[in-house]
């Protein structure tokens, strides 16, 4: 902004010197005519006094005076030619440099005038004085005036340019730190504030800023207490669901189990075919608990991971990666995780957990890739996860998933950040999450 104020400043200035020049052009070019026309008005009776003072004077004598007496004119010149139309000696010539560069003077010069003076002596005509405006003295001057002033005037100008420079730029500074601190809440940072400037009407709209990024700053507080207290929630949920599949359908599938077998060994005492027939039943209600068994084991891992809270971290995230391997052995599935802490809270441990398993089933579902590496690390304070395949990559026709959008709402929730970048080849999925989350309000 400082620069595009700077321009017109110097646009502005601009224009006045045409303007000056223009102005100064027409006064010099008015003011040579004037010049020049009273010069030229002088040579003829001034020619009229010399002859008469000199009416016995010799002709050469007499020439030889108008010449001395011609010599003192400005802005014309005046050659001396007798009866015989042959120049004397003498007249008015102007001789040295010229100080005006020849593009001025075609401008200021007035047109050209010649007037012709008899002289005549004793009733006869002996010459006649040839009278030439020269305003080339007058000219001289002007351009010495005019490029005295353009000087003053372009030092002026330069010194107040620099002092507008140094002016726009302790003005404008408050708007370039509240151009910074919009920059830094589009970035949901709501830390950012600018300081009170000295200018009143910039003091108002810095400490609205203030306030507006302090409520940002609160909402979003709020917000991720909600946030948090709803997760807290539905792991509270998923817990107790988990536990009564656990405490109630498995007792239920073990009864079965138990009879099927009874059942068998019971078939086994019979006679054919009764006994065959028994037994095949007993065998397709042992498959279908052993199915139901399988499924409901994959439930409770979803809704509350084996071992997550009573195991490390670190242990639970390469049983999950060890086991994404087995069930994809097409394609190679690494993890590196180290240097992790035991735990970091229920909501983060299952954060990270969460995550790692939804990145991995896209990247083994979705992404078509031969590797997929996992990573976790704990740097400044913050846990940082990444999941990289070298698979198709980001493609504009599949939107954002359930799943992703689950991740993202839940690392978001704690105050984290998730983004997927496109790599050659592949994706990258990137999440930072703080170790510490704030301890719960009370409802």
């Amino acid at each position: 902004m400082r620069a595009r104020l700077m321009v017109v400043v110097v646009l502005i200035n601009l224009v006045a010197a045409a303007i000056s020049g223009a102005v100064i052009i027409h006064k010099a070019r008015t003011a040579t005519e004037v010049e020049t026309a009273a010069s030229m008005a002088v040579v003829e009776p001034l020619v009229a006094e010399t002859l008469q003072a000199l009416q016995d004077a010799p002709l050469s004598g007499l020439f030889r005076t108008l010449a001395l007496r011609f010599q003192g004119l400005r802005h014309v010149r005046v050659t001396l030619i007798d009866a015989a139309s042959r120049p004397t000696e003498g007249g008015t010539p102007r001789e040295g440099t010229r100080r005006a560069p020849r593009w001025f003077a075609q401008v200021i010069a007035p047109p050209a005038h010649r007037h012709e003076v008899p002289l005549v002596l004793r009733g006869e005509r002996i010459g006649t004085a040839l009278v030439t405006a020269e305003p080339s003295d007058e000219i001289d001057e002007v351009w010495g005036y005019a490029l005295a002033l353009g000087l003053t005037g372009l030092s002026l100008s330069l010194a107040m340019l620099a002092i507008l420079f140094l002016a726009f730029g302790r003005i404008l500074s408050p708007l370039a730190q509240l151009a910074a601190g919009l920059t830094r809440l589009e970035q949901q940072d709501y830390d950012a504030r600018v300081d009170r400037p000295d200018t009143r009407e910039l003091a108002v709209i810095a400490t609205r800023f203030n306030r507006l990024a302090e409520a940002l700053g609160s909402a979003r507080a709020a917000n991720l207490r909600l946030t948090r207290r709803l997760l807290t929630a539905e792991e509270d949920e998923r817990r107790r669901t988990a536990l009564e599949l656990h405490d109630e359908f498995g007792p239920c599938l073990f009864g079965l189990e138990a009879n099927s077998s009874s059942i068998a060994r019971i078939a086994a005492t019979l006679d054919e075919p009764a006994r065959t027939r028994l037994t095949q039943r007993t065998d397709d209600i042992a498959a279908i608990v052993t199915r139901v068994q399988t499924i409901n084991r994959a439930l409770l891992n979803r809704l509350r991971p084996a071992g997550l809270g009573q195991v490390p971290l670190s242990r639970c995230l390469e049983l999950l990666v060890r086991e994404a391997a087995r069930h994809h052995p097409e394609t190679a599935v690494e993890g590196h995780v180290a240097g992790l802490r035991a735990g970091y809270g229920d909501l983060v441990d299952l954060t990270v957990y969460r995550c790692v398993q939804e990145g991995l089933t896209n990247a083994l579902r979705h992404a078509g890739a031969s590797r997929v590496m996992v990573e976790v690390a704990e740097r400044e304070g913050s846990l940082h996860l990444a999941v990289d395949d070298d698979g198709t990559g980001l493609t504009g026709d599949r939107g954002e998933g359930r799943g992703l959008a689950g991740m993202r709402e839940r690392v978001e929730g704690l105050g984290g950040r998730l983004a997927l970048v496109p790599r050659e080849p592949g994706t990258s999925l990137r999440i930072v999450l703080p170790t510490g989350t704030p301890e719960e309000e009370a409802p």
